[in-house]
């Protein structure tokens, strides 16, 4: 359950520290103090629901990751640190996590992802199909093109395309308005435009090929309309084969 940090801000913060690792009582522990400043195991037992005796194995917890500092006195006092070290920590923390399971997963992975990839693979939500387009923006070594409208084009994509531009990547892009093209000339200098009329059924959200061996396509399904997606890759993947065929999608590169 999410709770706005608004209107809830106990609830917000003791969650998001719940998912950064801490134990539950730890949580309570540190929004307790934090809106106390300073404060006694007693003290925070009566803020929050902890119990005074657990109160300390909490700060313990706390004190060990740097986020609690204890004064020696009777009875003892804990202040935390301030948001603004939490976020720091925190960030730090993240980084060497997410280092650390990029480096693991990468000596899993195989030597190319971009080989044939057997059958077709589905997306599920926007979120998602954005990932997997980025994903493959950044495996483009000749050639991407896109087609979508105006409102598939967000600025994680653009940035996405640009990046791929200044490796050399040719960018062709359909589907978008004579203004959004008229905007995107300062960020894709170099992008062809194609008259796309005629090449995507009207239920087609995005259209992408990548080095004329990687597509996806995906649509608005259901109520309140949900992105899904599928793709494949490889020369000889069939949705490759079959759209390269339908749509025309090898002639892109060479249309006006």
């Amino acid at each position: 359950m999410s709770h706005d940090s608004q209107t809830q801000p106990h609830a917000a913060a003791i969650a998001q520290l719940e998912w950064f690792n801490l134990s539950t009582y730890a949580a309570r522990t540190f929004v307790a103090l934090s809106g106390l400043g300073t404060g006694t195991a007693k003290a925070v037992s009566e803020t929050v629901d902890v119990p005074r005796t657990r109160v300390y194995d909490a700060v313990d917890e706390l004190h060990e990751a740097g986020l609690v500092d204890v004064r020696e006195s009777s009875p003892r006092e804990f202040m935390p640190v301030s948001a603004e070290t939490l976020r720091r920590k925190l960030n730090a923390d993240t980084r060497q996590r997410l280092s650390t399971l990029t480096t693991a997963l990468a000596a899993l992975e195989p030597v190319d992802r971009r080989v044939e990839q057997r059958g077709i693979w589905t997306v599920g939500e926007e979120a998602a199909v954005v990932d997997r387009l980025l994903e493959f923006f950044a495996a483009a070594d000749d050639e991407i093109c896109y087609l979508a409208g105006d409102e598939y084009l967000s600025e994680a994509i653009v940035e996405g395309l640009s990046a791929a531009a200044d490796r050399g990547v040719a960018i062709t892009l359909g589907g978008l308005s004579e203004a959004r093209l008229a905007e995107l000339r300062t960020e894709l200098p170099e992008a062809d435009r194609i008259d796309d009329a005629s090449r995507s059924p009207p239920a087609v959200s995005r259209l992408l090929l990548v080095d004329g061996s990687r597509t996806l396509v995906s649509v608005e399904v259901g109520s309140p309309p949900t992105e899904r997606a599928i793709w494949g890759a490889g020369d000889t993947n069939s949705l490759v084969v079959i759209f390269k065929s339908m749509f025309g999608l090898d002639g892109w590169a060479s249309d006006d």
